[in-house]
């Protein structure tokens, strides 16, 4: 048993997939099949079952899956305590985000965490919350940022940002209201673009007006968009009103590209979270990335 071995097992549990950890580590599909093939025949057991087109752990694959993990991160605790003995931190981390915090609130982070470890390397993946949330627990990604609490009791969840959803019309839709707010009963009579499944604007425009006793049936959606870059656009040319992130629409609304509402007696307010794998067993690089996390938002322990 040697250590590519053990890297090839890891990235093909990670992926469920010989072609996908292949593509990961630069390798052939049959070398990663023979890879692991010999570790099978080495330790006289069967690690991953191949049925029905899916990769699944054996019991055995799920024991040494554990030493594996363990095995590899030491290695590369090791190789990370040396090089930040020398000055040089690096490697690679696996972001999932959804629309807000991947446009409005990463960046800038991203640019503060880099002036200090200008080495270290991002792959940014661009996921919807729920998928994002997926992504995190499957293990394909180490880190995700999302406009959704997590439920699930295996997510850590770190609460970085507050925003709220306001409705955004074209400059010409003079809507009924009072100093900028609106009655909800108003909204059964416009044409509203809405965020698509999985969203976490989404989610929370249905879960409030739900909340409010306002039936989701009242409303009349004429198109569901993924991009907020496309809903403003859509809004400003008069194709309909939407709910969205204030922290998105603002520059559109500073250059009277658009207006925008409140509802009255109803609350938008919205948080967005840092997640991971409670089951994740921390690289020095990510465990680091989190320290660095915490201080720049200012997050208790």
């Amino acid at each position: 048993m040697d250590f590519k071995q053990l890297e090839v097992f890891v990235s093909v549990v990670k992926h469920e997939s010989f072609s996908k950890a292949a593509r990961e580590l630069f390798l052939t599909q049959p070398t990663v099949s023979s890879h692991i093939q010999n570790l099978e025949k080495e330790l006289n057991t069967v690690l991953l079952n191949r049925n029905n087109k899916t990769i699944k752990l054996t019991p055995s694959g799920e024991i040494l899956y554990k030493h594996a993990i363990y095995i590899l991160n030491n290695c590369k605790k090791a190789i990370f305590d040396i090089k930040e003995y020398s000055g040089k931190i690096e490697g690679i981390i696996d972001i999932a985000c959804s629309s807000i915090p991947e446009t409005y609130i990463l960046p800038e982070f991203l640019k503060s965490f880099c002036s200090n470890f200008p080495d270290v390397r991002f792959s940014i993946n661009h996921y919807d919350s729920q998928f994002a949330i997926s992504e995190i627990l499957n293990e394909r990604v180490s880190f995700g940022f999302v406009g959704v609490k997590p439920s699930n009791n295996q997510i850590k969840h770190l609460q970085i940002a507050s925003d709220e959803l306001v409705l955004i019309t074209s400059t010409d839709n003079n809507i009924k209201n009072e100093n900028g707010y609106i009655d909800i009963n108003e909204l059964s009579k416009l044409n509203l673009i809405m965020r698509k499944e999985g969203s976490g604007t989404r989610r929370l425009i249905l879960d409030t007006l739900n909340k409010n006793k306002f039936s989701i049936s009242n409303l009349n959606i004429v198109a569901h968009v993924e991009s907020n870059e496309s809903i403003k656009e859509m809004v400003r040319f008069g194709l309909g009103v939407s709910f969205i992130s204030y922290m998105s629409a603002v520059d559109y609304i500073d250059d009277n590209k658009v207006k925008f509402y409140r509802v009255k007696n109803v609350d938008f307010n919205r948080n967005f979270y840092f997640i991971y794998s409670k089951q994740k067993v921390l690289t020095p690089l990510e465990d680091r990335f989190i320290i660095e996390l915490r201080n720049y938002f200012n997050l208790q322990k």
